[in-house]
């Protein structure tokens, strides 16, 4: 991934190399691509020295923060709110702070909401998330259309690309997605039919018991035939020990943590660079998978990966 205002994408600084690569002058590159001369050099250097992995972003977080508010300031702010329940606006004056330094102290320690304390005790509780990993299992299918040999109209552009896709079907990418951790295992098949989705379950709950998660106590999925009615599946979550449980009707949101790592699939895996064939993107996902449940940061889980929720799965991020 890259910053949000990066002028160029992970995919375009590989084109940058490519094309200075290829022998032409760097200054005719940059001027093709939008960027200075400089910041051309700039990713030139950084490849040369580390290879693939310079052109991802690094972090912009300073090494030391003098500035930063002290650690007894900022339990002060949290007791308060906590005992309180005061907002920014009248914390700030109480303890000579301006409100938006308070806002970003509660902000930091997960306490800027109210909605999320307790309000008897102050402590925080998190809306829509299980106690422990493997309590609750999102599943669901997402539908793909397949990449024909040579690529579709990401490669070949939108005209061509329509005359290939004809006939090539789809890919169902059926997924499951730990509610506490996060953690998530992918497989793709020709079909939703319910042998499948049955046999995907059996093989996802060996991947989380493989993680570290011994047991799934329930498994949350939509409404679909093959979840809903199949023998196949109930027999699977019978052998399973789990107990299954289904959304409510035209509300995917009941759902959302599997749908919202749907979307996560898209942008950095299905979608992120053109495939010049179903087989290449399909090979791609074990990467994919890998680097988000061991290395890539999740914004719900305080930056850390979903294995940290496994492997320690007290709340220790909020």
């Amino acid at each position: 991934m890259s910053h949000r205002n990066a002028r160029l994408t992970v995919h375009g600084r590989r084109l940058l190399v490519e094309r200075v690569c290829a022998g032409r002058p760097v200054a005719h590159v940059a001027a093709e691509m939008g960027i200075s001369r400089a910041t051309a050099h700039k990713w030139i250097r950084r490849w040369r020295a580390e290879g693939d992995q310079g052109l991802h972003d690094r972090s912009s977080r300073p090494r030391t923060t003098p500035h930063r508010t002290p650690q007894e300031t900022e339990a002060r702010v949290c007791r308060l709110r906590r005992e309180r329940k005061l907002g920014p606006a009248r914390l700030g004056p109480a303890l000579g702070l301006p409100a938006s330094t308070v806002h970003r102290i509660l902000t930091r320690h997960g306490l800027n909401r109210l909605a999320l304390l307790d309000r008897p005790t102050g402590q925080v509780i998190r809306r829509y998330e299980r106690d422990r990993p493997g309590e609750l299992v999102h599943v669901d299918v997402k539908k793909l259309g397949r990449i024909p040999d040579g690529g579709g109209h990401r490669v070949l552009g939108r005209q061509a690309g329509r005359a290939t896709r004809a006939g090539m079907g789809y890919d169902y990418v059926h997924s499951a997605v730990d509610d506490h951790s996060r953690l998530a295992y992918s497989e793709i098949h020709d079909d939703e039919k319910a042998a499948t989705c049955a046999a995907f379950l059996r093989r996802a709950a060996a991947f989380f018991h493989t993680a570290g998660i011994d047991r799934i106590e329930r498994v949350l999925t939509d409404n679909a035939w093959p979840y809903r009615k199949s023998f196949a599946s109930q027999q699977a979550l019978a052998d399973l020990g789990a107990a299954g449980k289904l959304t409510r009707a035209y509300r995917p949101q009941t759902n959302g943590k599997v749908e919202r790592f749907n979307r996560t699939l898209l942008d950095e895996w299905a979608y992120i660079r053109p495939y010049t064939s179903n087989h290449e993107r399909t090979q791609a996902l074990t990467d994919f998978l890998h680097t988000y449940n061991h290395h890539r940061c999740h914004t719900a889980l305080g930056g850390h990966p979903p294995i940290t929720r496994v492997n320690n799965p007290a709340d220790q991020y909020i």
